[in-house]
């Protein structure tokens, strides 16, 4: 009956204690901190009952394990690392959603951050992850990879999205054919006419989507314009401003960037321009937003959602020591067309600026 009593008591409501440590619910639970390790973490053998006890009062006194002390004692943080050139923007929101969903699929948390394409700030951020996370995920379009490498733990697992390397496992997607399908679709619609707002100029996917545009205009009767851009609706806006005061104007304008292309949008009907019976528009990427656009954005699909999960996946299977895990993955693209493109009239290229 005394340990009847004791058992009772101790399940009794509890006032919590600010800062409660795995020794203090140990005690009161009347069992080894081992076995509340155990109980906490899942692993190793603990009697059903006990576990149930222990869960108990680890609620009644509000205990958090310590994921630092987790860490330490299982050699594993269940975290991955996530490193972005930026957060801001539908096309890194849908690459986070990918990678969460995948994540908590497989009992991981994510640790996301943002480097603003610095190469000094992404250096730290992953030195601030060091020995906080399992295993990084990296996007750095940045053809020059040195400074890079040179700072990624030797024995972190490690996956670079939308990179080229021979040195890590990595993810792209297939941004040359998604260009050159796009120029070919605007160049069999009559535009002959074409601007071309490509990305950054140190970029990667920038570059091969402007190796797409340019291998789709080589041969063909088109007079393609190229003008310099960011992948950010700001400088399509801007530059589609600059465009729109020569003369005479193109008939479309694709931008390498669904971002872009939106800023590009703006910017034509500020000067009453219609799409696309003035000027056929598109863009790449297909986000979320570009088929509630008015007009719906045509556009190259990424599953970018898709993208974020198959990064996990490749990351994972590194982790667990999988020979069969593939070294390079690419994502495919698909030509979205819709009303924001459309034949070219024999009278747009004789049309002039009011």
């Amino acid at each position: 009956m005394a340990v009847t009593a004791k058992r009772k008591r101790s399940l009794a409501p509890h006032r919590s204690k600010v800062g409660a440590t795995i020794r203090d619910v140990a005690k009161r639970a009347g069992v080894s901190v081992a076995t509340v390790s155990r109980t906490l973490n899942g692993v190793g053998p603990v009697r059903a009952i006990t576990s149930r006890h222990v869960l108990k009062i680890a609620q009644a006194m509000r205990y958090v394990p310590h994921a630092a002390a987790r860490s330490l004692s299982s050699r594993r943080s269940h975290t991955l690392g996530v490193l972005l050139p930026e957060l801001h923007g539908e096309f890194f929101s849908e690459v986070i959603r990918g990678i969460d969903v995948a994540a908590r699929q497989r009992g991981y948390h994510i640790l996301v951050s943002g480097s603003h394409s610095d190469t000094d700030e992404m250096i730290a951020v992953l030195a601030a992850m060091r020995g906080r996370v399992d295993g990084l995920l990296i996007m750095s379009p940045d053809l020059d990879l040195g400074p890079l490498s040179r700072n990624i733990p030797p024995a972190m697992p490690v996956v670079l999205l939308n990179s080229t390397t021979r040195s890590h496992r990595a993810i792209q997607i297939d941004n040359y054919s998604g260009a050159r399908e796009m120029t070919r679709y605007i160049l069999s619609l009559g535009h002959t006419w074409l601007a071309f707002i490509a990305g950054p100029e140190r970029n990667i996917d920038a570059a091969e989507r402007t190796r797409g545009f340019r291998d789709a205009m080589r041969g063909t009767a088109g007079r393609p314009m190229e003008l310099e851009g960011e992948f950010t609706e700001e400088s399509g806006y801007r530059t589609t401003s600059e465009l729109l005061s020569r003369v005479p104007r193109p008939t479309a304008i694709f931008a390498a960037n669904d971002a872009m292309a939106i800023g590009a949008l703006h910017a034509l009907r500020e000067k009453k321009l219609r799409v696309p019976e003035d000027v056929s528009l598109a863009g790449f990427d297909d986000i979320p937003l570009a088929r509630f656009l008015t007009p719906p954005l045509t556009t190259v699909r990424v599953d970018i959602a898709e993208l974020g999960r198959r990064a996990v996946d490749m990351l994972l299977a590194q982790m667990e020591g999988s020979s069969a895990s593939a070294h390079k993955d690419v994502i495919p693209t698909t030509l979205i067309v819709r009303d924001s493109c459309g034949v070219k009239s024999a009278s747009q290229l004789d049309r002039r600026m009011k």
